[in-house]
């Protein structure tokens, strides 16, 4: 009993446990009893899972409130939306990479699952790194909140360049080293064929490469938006879980939205300016002379800047809605 009351990065060790825990038990749920077999997810049960997650998560804002308090709770739900936003951006490139690579949507939920638990180990490693940083060295904020705004300035002015993947030298590198499939083999991410003289070889599938860039694609994403939370709180635990749990409903968001992306034309001119807002309420703290910026302002200053790119980006797109309608009833 004495071991789970001992504290591990300023927190009991219980919580860190019954936190993992709870994500393992989802995890089975999603891989063992939800989606056992290969299929198609539909937009309805994504839209469910989806809200599942939501709800979910927000949820713990509660367990957060109940045993750090009133801040703590606002800076985690903060952090929760915040990430959950970025992670937005995230399912644009993941649409991409299924898309190039041809793979079905019967497959896409095995992919996600497992790239989950990849981001899972990987958020951690670079949390755990930053929080290091930072409370070896606190003015590693200040640079972590400059290289948001300048990350926020240059997607805003000049967005985000064009990825050819058939140019990538990661891709090229793989096939070069190793023997890729051409065509895919159910939900295998490895094969193994004969050779001429009857040796086992194995070869590596389109789903496997998949998976990889899915995962490229997180570490990537992942150097704006662990500066972005660590902005907000400092706090090991309120990021990490505020991260996991924005990232555990990733899958089912992307199968509700995938094929609506394109209404959302202009939500990442709004991340930019949230990753500029983030990055910049850590100078204008310093300069009134507070110890932290507000986080009930932090928090209503993040949802007036996404409700306002969602909705203009769904006026603006109103006319594809009503013709994308209009397509399906003829199909009917």
């Amino acid at each position: 009993m004495d071991v789970l009351t001992s504290f591990f990065l300023g927190h009991p060790l219980w919580m860190w446990l019954g936190f993992m825990g709870l994500v393992m038990a989802l995890l089975a749920l999603d891989l063992g009893v939800l989606h056992r077999g290969s299929r198609e997810i539909g937009v309805r049960e994504s839209l469910a899972l989806s809200a599942f997650y939501i709800v979910l998560g927000l949820g713990f804002g509660g367990f957060v409130w109940w045993q750090l308090g009133t801040q703590a709770s606002v800076e985690y739900i903060t952090g929760f939306v915040v990430e959950k936003s970025l992670a937005m951006d995230n399912i644009f490139v993941i649409a991409m990479i299924f898309g190039f690579f041809a793979i079905p949507r019967r497959y896409q939920h095995r992919v996600l699952f497992w790239g989950i638990l990849g981001v899972i180990v990987l958020r951690a490693i670079m949390i755990g790194f930053g929080a290091a940083l930072v409370a070896q060295y606190e003015w590693v904020l200040y640079l972590f909140a400059a290289f948001l705004i300048v990350t926020g300035l240059k997607m805003l002015w000049w967005g985000d360049q064009e990825t050819d993947l058939a140019q990538n030298p990661l891709l090229r590198l793989i096939k070069r080293r190793f023997r890729v499939t051409r065509r895919l083999h159910g939900e295998r991410f490895f094969v193994r064929r004969r050779s001429g003289n009857g040796r086992s070889i194995l070869f590596l599938t389109p789903l496997f490469l998949a998976l990889v860039f899915i995962e490229i694609a997180d570490v990537i994403f992942a150097v704006d938006s662990v500066p972005a939370i660590f902005a907000i709180t400092t706090d090991p635990y309120i990021v990490y879980t505020s991260n996991i749990f924005a990232i555990l409903g990733l899958r089912a968001l992307y199968f509700a939205l995938a094929a609506v992306l394109h209404r959302f034309a202009y939500l990442k001119q709004a991340l930019a300016v949230l990753l500029v807002f983030i990055g910049s309420k850590v100078f204008v703290a310093d300069l009134f002379g507070w110890a932290k910026f507000p986080a009930e302002w932090s928090l209503a200053v993040t949802f007036a800047i996404l409700g306002a790119g969602i909705g203009w980006s769904l006026w603006k797109t109103r006319d594809e809605g009503h013709a994308g309608e209009g397509q399906k009833a003829l199909s009917h």
